[in-house]
C-alpha cells in the first residue's frame, strides 16, 4: 500500500476558558491513503468537526488550543508550520467542504468570483483564466448553464446547487485531500445520492483522498473504505468498512448500527441509545460510554479502557475486546486522558 497522504497521531484539541476546559478532541489517530475515503462518524458533539478544523488550523486561538499530537501531511507536521506555510496548504493541497453552504458562501459575491479567488491566489492565474476555470468547474459538478449561473449569487442557487458550488470551490486547486463535513446535510434523498455520486466520480478523476465527516450510517456504507467511530472526543472503534458493518466491536458502534432501518430485517421499533453524551469539561472515571452501555461490567465504572488493537487492522476502545488483541494494546498518554 502507498504511503499515507495524511496521518493524524494522537490529536488532542481543547477549548480553554476561565471557567473550564472542554476536551473536544482526545487522542484521534488514523492514516488516510491516496484515492481512499475514511469516514469519521458519531453523534453531534463527539468532536468530528473540531478534529477537521484542527487539521486546517481554522479554530480561533484562544479559546481553542491543540495540546498534543501530530498532523502529518505528506510527512510534514501541519502543527509546526507557520501561518504563510499553512495558507499555501489550506484550500490548495487540503480543501474542505463546510457543513452549511449557505453560511459558508459569501452572500455578496457572485459564485464565479468565489471559485476564481482560490485559483488566482494559489495557482497565479489571471482573473480572466480563473473565471473560465470557474465556468468549467461548475459544469463539472453538474450545474446547468454554467456560463450564466457563474454570475449568480448564492441565494439564487437551490440547496443542492449551493452544495455543488462548494464542491467546485474545494476542487478548484485539485487538492490531495478533501475534507467533507456533513456534505449531504439538509438535502433530500435524491439530491444526496447525486452529491455522493459526484464526489466518487471526482475522487476517481483527481485521485483524491477524502475525510468524510457524517452521522449518517447510510452515507458511510455508500462512500467509505475505512471508518473511525468517535465518542466523547475520542476514537472508540476503527475498522475497514466491511468488517465494521459485519462485526462491530464497540457497544456504541452496535448502537449506531441498530438505530438504522434495514431492508433485510424488519423491526417494529428501531433501537435507540439511551441517555446523553457526557460533559467533555468533566473528568471521566471509567469508560465514558458506561452510563449508556447495555453490557457494562463493574470494571467499566472504574477503569478507562485502552485502545485494543485487533486482527485486520481494527481497534476497539472497550474492555470486551481485551481477549481479542493481536499483541500489545495502546493507551493514550495518561496525562492527556480525562481523569
Amino acid at each position: 500500500m502507498s504511503e499515507p497522504v495524511l496521518s493524524v497521531r494522537g490529536l488532542r484539541t481543547h477549548f480553554i476558558t476561565r471557567e473550564r476546559t472542554v476536551k473536544a478532541v482526545d487522542g484521534v489517530a488514523y492514516d488516510l491513503h491516496p484515492g481512499k475515503t475514511l469516514a469519521v462518524v458519531g453523534e453531534s458533539g463527539s468532536g468530528k468537526s473540531v478534529h477537521a478544523l484542527s487539521i486546517l488550523r481554522l479554530l480561533p486561538e484562544p479559546p481553542a488550543k491543540v495540546v498534543g499530537g501530530e498532523i502529518l501531511f505528506q510527512g510534514r507536521d501541519l502543527l509546526k508550520m507557520g501561518r504563510e506555510e499553512m495558507r499555501e496548504i489550506r484550500g490548495n493541497r487540503i480543501a474542505m467542504i463546510f457543513q452549511e453552504p449557505m453560511t459558508s458562501l459569501n452572500p455578496v459575491l457572485r459564485i464565479g468570483e468565489q471559485i476564481a479567488e482560490a485559483v488566482v491566489l494559489h495557482q497565479g492565474l489571471s482573473r480572466a483564466k480563473a473565471w473560465t476555470k470557474a465556468v468549467d468547474l461548475l459544469k463539472k459538478v453538474g450545474i446547468p448553464h454554467p456560463e450564466e449561473r457563474v454570475h449568480d449569487y448564492p441565494h439564487q442557487f437551490s440547496g443542492g446547487m449551493r452544495q455543488r458550488a462548494m464542491i467546485a470551490i474545494a476542487l478548484s486547486c485539485e487538492p490531495d485531500v478533501l475534507i467533507a463535513d456533513e456534505p449531504t446535510t439538509a438535502l433530500d434523498v435524491t439530491i444526496q445520492a447525486q452529491i455522493l455520486e459526484l464526489m466518487k466520480d471526482l475522487q476517481r478523476e483527481y485521485h483524491m483522498a477524502i475525510v468524510l465527516i457524517t452521522h449518517n450510517i447510510g452515507v458511510v456504507a455508500e462512500m467509505a473504505d475505512d471508518v473511525v467511530v468517535m465518542y466523547a472526543g475520542r476514537p472508540v472503534e476503527s475498522a475497514p468498512i466491511g468488517a465494521l458493518f459485519k462485526s462491530p466491536k464497540h457497544p456504541y458502534t452496535k448502537g449506531l448500527l441498530n438505530s438504522v432501518p434495514s431492508i433485510y430485517e424488519r423491526k417494529e421499533r428501531l433501537e435507540a441509545i439511551s441517555g446523553q453524551p457526557p460533559d467533555l469539561s468533566g473528568g471521566f472515571v471509567g469508560c465514558p460510554f458506561e452510563p449508556r452501555c447495555g453490557c457494562a461490567r463493574p470494571r467499566c465504572k472504574t477503569d478507562d479502557p485502552p485502545q485494543f488493537h485487533l486482527a485486520g487492522g481494527r481497534m476497539s476502545n472497550c474492555w470486551e475486546s481485551e481477549g481479542e488483541t493481536t499483541g500489545s494494546s495502546h493507551r493514550h498518554e495518561q496525562a492527556g486522558r480525562s481523569k
